[in-house]
């Protein structure tokens, strides 16, 4: 696939030397879902903002649909929507306008029905003559995509799109997403919820630091970083994992009723059937087993954990 956005050895430093992004380079291929993953501070809004304009970089280059975002920047801002985390728009003025505004101001013809479509994409046509200051924070949250959407860009930024809003909006958003997707656009998005990010995301990139630790598909990396963990659930409680298993990565479950033992879903053999086997020669019954795979969250969290001082 084609990079639509390509940054390479992208650095910022601000005034007093702290470094927000080290080194950074990523290609984001047209047509994808990535999501960016990272703790506060790690350096996700810096790279947005690098990558829309707002942000000059100390050094590296960002080019968007082969548009230089500084020698080129009208031109590849025109390809771009931003939806902050920040909710910004004037309280004053309805929604509809918000929307023609925010198209006019990239210098695209007016089109009503594109307007239209979009309000009604995102439940707000029967609001499009509310003030905007009349709007609960997730309808805002709303208006803020209308906006972005308002001059059909090839590559829609989300920062933190569903904070605050309630889980019915957070659903249509990403109905959104994936009509917009199935377009064509590049959607880069910034989550806390990161079970949103294993649903909907093509690949995952995470950063700390300022530095991406990695960028990856994401089946791949639940694949390769992903843990099993079998439950075993024991007819009768013990008190302590008998030393004929000690050599097994176990845990003891709640009130003793458990056993709960984690293997690599890539290694050659898990060791499950010999666990069994040992397990019955230690004179413990079996009453019930499941399996579980490790989420996102479980990966997102391990990698920064590595990556700490």
């Amino acid at each position: 696939m084609t990079a639509i956005v390509s940054v390479k050895n992208l650095t910022k430093i601000y005034e007093g030397g702290f470094t927000a992004l080290n080194d950074v380079s990523l290609d984001i291929e047209q047509g994808e879902i990535l999501a960016l993953l990272g703790p506060n501070g790690a350096g996700k809004t810096t790279l947005i903002s690098a990558i829309c304009g707002l942000v000059s970089p100390t050094s590296g280059t960002i080019t968007v649909g082969g548009h230089d975002i500084i020698s080129e920047f009208r031109a590849a801002r025109s390809l771009i929507g931003l939806v902050p985390q920040e909710i910004t728009i004037e309280p004053f003025e309805t929604v509809i306008n918000t929307t023609k505004l925010s198209r006019g101001l990239f210098g695209m013809k007016r089109d009503d029905a594109h307007i239209e479509e979009t309000l009604r994409a995102l439940s707000l046509w029967d609001k499009r003559k509310s003030r905007n200051v009349e709007l609960s924070g997730g309808m805002k949250r709303r208006v803020l995509i209308a906006k972005a959407l308002s001059h059909e860009p090839r590559v829609l930024f989300l920062d933190e799109p569903t904070a605050g809003v309630d889980v019915e909006l957070r659903r249509d958003m990403w109905n959104l997403v994936r009509r917009l997707r199935d377009d064509g656009v590049t959607i880069i998005l910034t989550t806390h919820y990161i079970e949103e990010a294993e649903e909907i995301a093509d690949r995952v990139g995470v950063i700390n630091k300022g530095e991406i630790l990695l960028v990856e598909d994401k089946t791949s990396l639940m694949s390769k970083l992903g843990k099993k963990q079998l439950t075993i659930d024991l007819q009768q409680p013990v008190e302590a994992i008998p030393q004929s298993l000690s050599s097994y990565p176990l845990t003891l479950g709640p009130e003793g009723k458990s056993l709960i033992y984690g293997y690599d879903t890539s290694a050659e053999r898990t060791g499950i059937t010999k666990l069994l086997n040992d397990l019955a020669a230690a004179g413990m019954t079996m009453s019930d087993m499941s399996t579980s795979q490790s989420s996102l969250e479980d990966i997102f969290v391990d990698l920064v954990k590595e990556d700490a001082p």
